[in-house]
């Protein structure tokens, strides 16, 4: 009796621990579902909506056409997975909150230490990097605003950022909050949900505690 209590209560652990990661998958699953729908206030409840402002409910950037600079269509889940800082920049140009935006982003970036790494920034716009110009007089930190081609400005100040366009109509559902302040931008998940904005009136020390608190908390 006892040699098969012992096989029962073995094959009892062993089916625990293959359900483990199904249990896990499934809890996951049905956790994003809410949050993605309005219902479940995940990252109120992780403590940090006092901080950058929460979009409810997020938004898919998938759900949108999304082109690189060679005019080929882009999927945010092609990328590697990593949390994502965006820029929106309507058409007419890139003004003085627009040069803000790319400034301050790129130096939370940089502050971020070792989250460097989890991190990317995306530029997005209706219209084309190359038929851009940055009107902004000088930049944010206090130099004359180069004269020369945008995209040259944006190689060179702002490496490593991602320049993406979308249609007139997809880039007015995806960042509403900027018609009416263009000093917004916005935070995105690894899974490409636009899930809180950011403007001018908030630290970027709050910025930038919002995101280590997010990394530590997600394996994305």
């Amino acid at each position: 009796m006892t040699g098969a209590n012992t096989n029962s209560g073995n094959r009892m652990v062993l089916l625990l621990i293959g359900g483990i990661p199904l249990i896990m998958i499934l809890v996951a699953t049905w956790l994003w579902f809410f949050v993605a729908n309005g219902e479940f206030d995940l990252v109120g409840l992780l403590g940090t909506a006092n901080r950058g402002s929460l979009v409810q409910p997020p938004r898919q950037l998938d759900e949108h056409t999304l082109q690189g600079e060679s005019g080929l269509s882009v999927k945010f889940a092609d990328m590697e997975a990593r949390w994502a800082m965006v820029v929106p920049v309507a058409s007419g140009g890139c003004d003085g909150a627009c040069e803000k935006s790319l400034y301050v982003t790129r130096q939370i970036h940089v502050a971020m230490g070792k989250g460097f790494t989890r991190l990317r920034r995306l530029y997005v716009s209706p219209e084309r990097a190359q038929d851009t110009q940055l009107t902004a007089a000088e930049l944010s930190d206090g130099r004359p605003a180069p004269t020369g081609e945008f995209t040259g400005f944006l190689a060179t100040e702002h490496a490593g950022l991602k320049v993406l366009t979308v249609p007139t109509g997809a880039y007015e559902v995806m960042f509403p909050e900027h018609a009416t302040d263009t000093s917004t931008w916005y935070l995105v998940d690894p899974a490409g949900w636009i899930m809180m904005s950011y403007n001018e009136e908030i630290s970027y020390k709050d910025v930038i505690k919002d995101l280590k608190f997010l990394l530590k908390n997600s394996g994305g």
